[in-house]
């Protein structure tokens, strides 16, 4: 028998499209400023506020801009207002333990590990806690295919 937390840990495209179906405002783990326009961590932001989600950045770096896609700029989840659909991380694998009391404070009701981002460790903490977890796909890509791009 599967433990009820497995669930929770997507990984079938079945799975996941329910998920994203009812994601309307994501929080960026990780998110860049214009400057790093070249960076993930910018253009797929970009990307899914052009396709109609709101986008709550957070920064993790020493940038001190003010806002990100015009959108005011948070450094930690916790401070973000509620709610937040799901946490899109731009974070390497082995940077993830250390933000994980942060994602749970925040209590989103995703995690996504953006392409590239495994940490299995982590992902199982966070679906033990009751959060679904996607872990090395492409939120922009995976959206997308939703004809929502």
């Amino acid at each position: 028998m599967v433990p009820e937390w497995q669930h929770r840990i997507l990984t079938a495209p079945a799975d996941i499209r329910p998920l994203l179906q009812g994601i309307r405002r994501v929080a960026v783990l990780g998110a860049r400023p214009s400057s790093h326009a070249h960076k993930a961590a910018w253009y797929v932001p970009q990307a899914l506020q052009t396709m109609g989600l709101t986008i709550v950045p957070v920064v993790v770096h020493g940038h001190q801009d003010a806002e990100i896609l015009g959108e005011p700029v948070y450094r930690r989840l916790v401070d973000v207002p509620a709610p937040i659909d799901l946490v899109d991380v731009f974070r390497r694998a082995e940077d993830l333990p250390a933000h994980v009391e942060d994602l749970l404070a925040a209590a989103p009701r995703a995690v996504w590990f953006q392409s590239g981002i495994r940490n299995d460790a982590v992902a199982e903490r966070l679906a033990r806690a009751g959060l679904q977890v996607v872990q090395d796909r492409c939120l922009m890509v995976d959206y997308r295919q939703l004809g929502r791009g």
